[in-house]
This record gives structure tokens, sequence and C-alpha cells, in this order.
């Protein structure tokens, strides 16, 4: 589950949480003055035992053992009132609003236990996820960059969405990309990912060599599956195979400093967005490539391919969690089209955006898979501001 999430399941402010205490005690009060002021044969006694089952939905169990407590006082009261506390049915009245009020303050404490644990374990994951993820800089020569990262609400569960970006001699390379399944495990083979990113960005010359670089870099790990090392048939494994079906969504781009465009790799990545003006261009590859870890499965001749990324425009680059994101009819959350009803100026701005209307798209305001978003902006760089304009 989502921090954020955790942090809504319980009242945030302490007048939220005088309002809410309001309701039991309101409830004991209304049952008490009519138990005792109905017929002799009426008894609402048991109605008692909701006062400290609606406590234990929204507070510890202090809280809950408290308001166990008054309503048992307020059981005496009443059977002392309509005659004697030995009553028989009033003694079974007590003892079960008793025993009630134990389980509930019990649940109430377990609860408690089972979040705090939720809480540390999602925050040991998303400290693992942040060290892997490292925040991208906001100047990259003559680009400006914004970055977002949504977790979803999925037990303690993080996904495998990867983005980075590194400086050459002659501009910016960068990665987005996706790996299949999640928790720690997913994580790993981001920072495996990522690792040889920034290792080959530097020396590799081009976008092919840079992805065949982290083809034999993540490929002999993600065949590593559990059973794998066990297994004495001789014959080939079949795609259908669990190391088969390990694999990692990219896309890698290299864009100059100089120039108006860019070179795309796409590696069964969801295609990056160009928007300019009121237009949003999907930059589709002719020939893309097998996702990072499936060059076993087919044969593909990688190439790069230009695309034109002018001052002024920004590129948007994205993971599937984003066209996944559902509303309550199950529509896919349509990014082209609200990206293209954007008027604001900016990449931050942007993300901004897309951040709040993907979350207000679905109905609870989670998602129900990892997001990323990383939007790309070119300025003029130096050299073309500098020259004479023709």
């Amino acid at each position: 589950m989502d921090l954020q999430a955790l942090r809504a399941a319980r009242p945030r402010s302490p007048a939220t949480r005088h309002a809410l205490f309001v309701v039991p005690f309101a409830m004991i009060a209304v049952v008490t003055v009519g138990d005792v002021l109905a017929p002799p044969d009426v008894h609402l006694g048991p109605f008692l035992a909701a006062a400290p089952a609606v406590t234990a939905s929204f507070a510890g169990p202090r809280a809950t053992g408290f308001v166990g407590a008054v309503a048992v006082a307020a059981q005496v009261i009443v059977a002392m009132v309509r005659g004697s506390v030995t009553d028989l049915n009033h003694t079974f009245q007590i003892i079960t609003l008793l025993l009630i009020s134990v389980f509930v303050t019990l649940f109430a404490h377990l609860r408690e236990v089972h979040e705090k644990e939720l809480v540390q374990l999602r925050s040991v994951a998303e400290a693992a996820q942040q060290v892997v993820l490292r925040p991208l800089r906001e100047r990259l020569g003559p680009l400006r960059i914004a970055s977002v990262y949504l977790a979803a609400a999925a037990d303690a569960q993080i996904g495998g969405d990867l983005y980075a970006a590194a400086r050459t001699a002659h501009g910016t390379r960068l990665i987005i990309g996706d790996v299949r399944g999640k928790g720690l495990e997913a994580v790993g083979d981001a920072a495996l990912v990522l690792g040889a990113f920034r290792a080959a960005a530097h020396q590799e010359a081009d976008l092919p060599g840079l992805v065949d670089y982290l083809e034999r870099a993540v490929a002999p790990d993600l065949d590593q599956a559990p059973g794998v090392g066990l297994d004495t048939d001789p014959q080939p494994h079949s795609p259908s195979d669990e190391h088969s079906e390990a694999f990692i969504t990219a896309a890698l781009l290299d864009i100059p400093d100089l120039g108006q465009g860019l070179q795309l790799v796409n590696c069964g990545h969801p295609p990056p967005l160009l928007l300019r003006g009121n237009r949003v261009i999907p930059l589709e590859v002719d020939q893309p490539a097998p996702p990072l870890g499936l060059s076993d499965l087919a044969e593909s001749q990688l190439a790069a391919q230009d695309f034109p990324f002018e001052a002024g425009d920004i590129l948007l680059l994205y993971t599937d969690g984003v066209l996944e994101a559902r509303d309550e009819a199950g529509a896919f959350y349509p990014l082209a089209e609200r990206a293209a009803a954007w008027h604001g100026t900016g990449p931050r701005a942007l993300l901004s955006h897309l951040r709040d209307d993907l979350l207000a798209h679905t109905p609870t305001r989670t998602l129900g898979d990892d997001a990323a978003m990383v939007a790309i902006e070119r300025l003029r760089s130096p050299a073309e501001r500098s020259a004479p304009h023709p």
C-alpha cells in the first residue's frame, strides 16, 4: 500500500479524531436513554456493542478499550435503573458486551501492528528504489527535464519502472523502461539495467551498440530464474517457461546538443509522445527491437531511427502504468488526448498536470501499477543562440 494511502486511512488531525469519537459516544447515550425509557420487555442493551466496534475501525486499542469500558458502564447503569445487576438477562448482556469489547480491542491492536509493519516495509522498499532511481537533473545541456514516479497502492509491492539520463561528449542519452514483475526482485533487475546504462552510455558510440551492451549485461541475470540451474533436461526450454518470460521493455534516446532531432531505439516500450504546439505525435519506430532479455526469442537488426525534436518541443516518456490506469467504467487513461489538451509551458508543469489528471481518472486516486513519466523540453543551445539569425 502507498504511504499516502496508509496515512489517508487514518484521521490526520485532532479535530477529525474528535469528530469521529462523537459517533460512538452518541450511540452509547442514545441506546442508554432508549433502554431506560423502553417497556420492561424491550431490551436495547445489545446495541451498545456497536460503539466499540465502530471505534475499532478508526482508532487504536486504547481508545477502543476506553469506549468499550464506557459501554459496559452504561449497561450496568441500565441494569441498576431497570432492576438489578444480578438479573440473569442483564448479567448475560454485561458479560457479552465485555467479551465483545475485549475482542474488538484486540482487533484494533492487531490492525495497528499490521499497519506499522506495512508502512515500515513500504518505506524500506521505497528507500531501496530511490537509491536505484536517482533523480534527474533539471538541466542537461540544452534540455530541461522533469520526472515523476507514482507508486501503486497494491499491498507493499513496488514495481521495476526505471529512467536515467547521461551526458556524453555530443549530447544527452536517456533510457526509460519497465521490468516485468513487482517487488524487490524487479527493483534488482531495474538496478542492473540502470547500472549497465550508466557504465556504457559514455563508451558506446551509437544507440544500437548501447542496446546490444544492455542485452548482454542483463540477459544472463534474467536467465537465472529459480530452478533453472537444476534442470537436467537437455531439451531447450519453450517460450512459455518462467525464465523466458523475464524481460524489460525500454526506450533509449540520443539527443545531440546541436541540431533539431533525436535518435530512438524502442525495445518493446510504449512510443514516446512529441508535443509540438497543439499536436501530439507518437514516435513510432519502423523496426522495433524485442525487449531486453528476449534476444533468444526473436531476431532483429537494431537500428536507431531519426525523429525531429526542435527547440520548444516537449518529449514525453512514460511507462505502461500510465496507460493502464482505469476509471470507474473500466476505460484506460487517454494520455495522448489529455496531453494535447494541456496549454501550459515547461516540462514540470506538464507532469504536474498529468499527475493530477491521472490520479483523478482513477476511482480511488490510486494506481494498480507503478507509473513513471519523464518530460524533456529542448531549448536553444548557446551556440544556436549566438549564431546569426538567417
